[in-house]
């Protein structure tokens, strides 16, 4: 297996190929504006122990930037406290970041973690996304 970590745009209408339903089971009421599904937790619990990040003052942040073939770009890290005006969601412990312009790209997204013999890798299934490109890590809303 790869360890690299892909990032795809997904329709929140569309299926997942090959996945069953279940494993996109939000950890979070969708009142938050945003989820992360179980899979995708414990993958970013066990990034964050490797890269020594503290799930007390650090998490996960997801971002959007300009760039890529549809315009915009997904950006995910790990960061070792939230910034000043960032939103912060917890989902059983991992934090999450998002900046206030990033989140009117996100809000209402889903953070998924899939793992096949095609692929590894975080998808983010975006109801605001209207388009994506064929490399999976850009979109245009």
């Amino acid at each position: 297996m790869s360890n690299m970590v892909s990032i795809e745009t997904q329709s929140s209408q569309a299926p997942f190929a090959g996945q069953p339903q279940a494993a996109a089971k939000p950890a979070a009421a969708p009142s938050q504006g945003l989820l992360v599904t179980e899979k995708a937790i414990k993958r970013i619990r066990l990034a964050m122990a490797k890269e020594g990040i503290s799930p007390e003052e650090g998490g996960l942040r997801l971002g959007v930037m300009g760039g890529g073939c549809s315009g915009l770009s997904y950006s995910i890290k790990f960061d070792t406290r939230p910034r000043e005006r960032d939103r912060i969601f917890e989902f059983d412990g991992v934090r999450v970041f998002v900046d206030p312009k990033s989140f009117l790209y996100l809000h209402g997204m889903t953070l998924d973690y899939e793992e096949t013999l095609m692929r590894q890798g975080f998808n983010f299934i975006n109801p605001n996304s209207t388009r994506s490109c064929g490399c999976g890590s850009s979109f245009s809303s």
